[in-house]
């Protein structure tokens, strides 16, 4: 089984060194972890960046790899945080830094952070879900450097709605976005933490997935996004046959930013 999504001590948010992760994942049977910090330019809209250093990032990466190369697959991620104005920057770090893989997530819209700015204050639920999937437009046709967009209905999360917003009154936008990533060969996350949310199912939701699968879509990582070590590998094996149920034949992990299929079948 594969984890694309695992936020060390490197990020704002996360606790563990790769060490403690990595022999935690061997311990559960693990094949493949991919460390996938968090930068995030301008987050606020004034300046501010959730960021880390590279060439530690790095450092620390490339020991643990070698420490335990006979035992698990170590790969160089990100998750860079997707604002139209910023994206010069990341094609910057993606020209100085081997990346293996690049998770594009939206975490502020409309220069807004999402989780604890005032997003949700002056729009309804649609209005929510659509700036969000605008500026998300926005970066991919500004050819955004990402490899998969990152837990794409990510609003139901913090939007504290009783009920998750119908899919036909968004479904055109998603649509468009599915169809530009299946042209520029990206794909998406499926983000298990949505179970850990206690909301109805991943990030994106089965709905979404389906559509995706019934477009043609075949690019599908997962990531259980773990901040705590008690979330590594978090629903992967369940969320791997909901994906075999709606009919994917294949999972994807990624080296040197290329994506390598797994057969499903092979996994469960």
């Amino acid at each position: 089984m594969f984890d694309f999504h695992i936020h060390t001590h490197h990020s704002f948010d996360g606790f563990h060194s790769m060490k403690e992760l990595t022999e935690k994942a061997i311990s559960m049977g693990l094949q493949e972890l991919c460390f996938t910090d968090h930068k995030d330019y301008d987050y606020d809209g004034e300046g501010n960046d959730f960021t880390f250093s590279y060439d530690d990032f790095f450092k620390e990466l490339e020991a643990t790899a070698y420490n335990y190369r006979n035992h698990i697959k170590i790969k160089a991620g990100v998750e860079f945080g997707l604002q139209p104005h910023v994206l010069k920057r990341y094609e910057e770090d993606i020209e100085k830094y081997p990346f293996d893989f690049i998770i594009g997530s939206i975490h502020s819209v409309k220069k807004t952070d999402v989780f604890t700015g005032d997003y949700f204050d002056h729009r309804n639920q649609q209005e929510a879900y659509i700036d969000y999937f605008d500026d998300l437009i926005q970066a991919i046709h500004q050819d955004a450097p990402f490899s998969v967009v990152g837990h794409l209905d990510m609003i139901k999360r913090y939007g504290n709605y009783d009920k998750t917003l119908p899919i036909p009154q968004y479904q055109d936008v998603v649509e468009s976005i599915f169809k530009e990533l299946m042209q520029r060969n990206q794909g998406i996350e499926v983000n298990t933490s949505g179970f850990r949310y206690h909301l109805e199912d991943a990030h994106p939701s089965v709905d979404l997935l389906q559509l995706y699968h019934q477009m043609g879509g075949e690019i599908v990582v997962m990531g259980s996004d773990t901040h705590k070590i008690t979330e590594l590998g978090f629903h992967l094996t369940e969320t791997l046959s909901i994906l075999h149920s709606i009919g994917f034949k294949y999972i994807c992990t990624y080296h040197k930013l290329q994506p390598e299929f797994h057969r499903i079948e092979s996994l469960l």
